[in-house]
């Protein structure tokens, strides 16, 4: 993905007092309010429904080698079907695309279980279940025994994100409810709002199982401690906000070129180093995002776009850069969340320790779009 790149000379420490002192990633303003409760109230409605279609294809397609409606949530109906084809639905091919850059990139507890010999035997036993009456499908398992399990550890990464996008889509939407209400009007207020809805659900359990001739075989069992904070979002954050994956057509992925970083650790082409410009063209994938996200653009919002220089013609670039503004909220409230100690210690020992961490996470910031979306 083509990135702007920050000047590495423009400091930020200006950013870590911020923080120290209550403040966020993104500038305080009323434009930037209503800008980032409006797109995240858009952004809630269509995690809302990425969420209820991931699990469920985790729960009612697993093991299925064509799943040519996986799409539909169960209701398959002509309308439904022709609006399909006409691509007037929500582009669930987005949410496909997180889940595999989370998958690719792994970490958390969820990524370590599922390399473990635990989930082969509950994988295996899911498998025989499943094809019990179907030779030829066993025998595929006997000569290939990796495949299945393969395919039922991108389950478990379905269900996951589904759980970690639920949880989120509330919290987005009650972020939309109460600024509604005046109770919000500052980005330190939304960033609160965020931090708080992160630690509440912060040891909801992750599990999964499934349900194969009216018997539930458990893939994730609670017993495990898989959590909502440690195991899915973090993981998630590192991997869509930070790390992302190139996107074809914008990069070479020649070694040649040197164009991408030779080791996954060092990707940043995730949501909050993406350049704007090319969000709105056919085959980058968060266009579909955007596009998703215009159809529940609040009023208040859609009438700043409306009013900008080029209105309507470039509304998905628009939109790309308000998400921006807001993932960086979301970024600073998952910061603030995991800081060592207090952001109001008076104890020196710990404020050292909180500068040091805050300044390791300006080190990976900095050639980011923070300071973009701050002019």
């Amino acid at each position: 993905m083509v990135t702007v790149k920050n000047k590495p000379n423009k400091p930020l420490s200006e950013f870590v007092e911020r923080l120290l002192t209550g403040q966020a990633l993104l500038v305080d303003s009323p434009q930037n309010v209503l800008e980032v409760v409006g797109i995240l109230k858009s952004y809630g409605v269509v995690l809302d429904a990425y969420s209820k279609n991931l699990i469920y294809i985790a729960d009612h397609q697993f093991l299925v080698f064509f799943p040519f409606f996986k799409y539909f949530n169960g209701e398959i109906t002509p309308q439904k079907l022709f609006r399909h084809w006409w691509h007037d639905r929500i582009n669930f091919e987005y949410a496909e695309y997180c889940m595999k850059a989370m998958m690719w990139h792994g970490g958390g507890g969820l990524d370590a279980y599922l390399d473990t010999k635990e989930f082969q035997q509950r994988a295996q036993a899911v498998i025989k279940a499943k094809f019990a009456t179907n030779p030829l499908v066993m025998g595929i398992n006997q000569l290939f025994p990796d495949f299945l399990i393969e395919q039922l550890r991108v389950s478990a990464y379905y269900s996951g994100l589904g759980q970690f996008w639920r949880v989120m889509a509330d919290i987005f939407l009650n972020l939309s409810d109460r600024y509604d209400r005046g109770e919000i009007k500052t980005i330190p207020q939304v960033v609160d709002h965020i931090k708080a809805g992160l630690v509440a659900d912060a040891l909801k359990p992750i599990t999964y199982a499934v349900t194969i001739n009216n018997k539930v075989y458990d893939i994730i069992p609670k017993s495990l401690g898989l959590t909502f904070l440690a195991d899915t979002a973090v993981p998630y954050v590192e991997a869509v906000f930070f790390r992302g994956t190139p996107f074809l057509g914008t990069v070479s992925l020649n070694a040649q070129a040197y164009q991408i970083p030779p080791d996954q650790a060092r990707f940043q082409y995730g949501a909050l180093y993406a350049d704007p410009l090319p969000i709105g063209g056919a085959g980058i994938p968060p266009t579909l995002l955007m596009q998703d996200m215009r159809h529940y653009l609040p009023e208040y919002l859609h009438k700043i776009y409306r009013q900008s220089l080029r209105g309507e013609d470039d509304l998905r670039v628009q939109i790309c850069m308000t998400f921006q503004k807001s993932m960086f909220c979301v970024t600073t409230a998952a910061i603030l969340g995991l800081m060592p100690y207090p952001a109001d210690s008076s104890e020196p020992s710990e404020q050292e320790a909180n500068r040091v961490y805050l300044e390791k996470w300006m080190e990976r910031l900095k050639t980011s779009q923070i300071l973009n979306v701050n002019k």
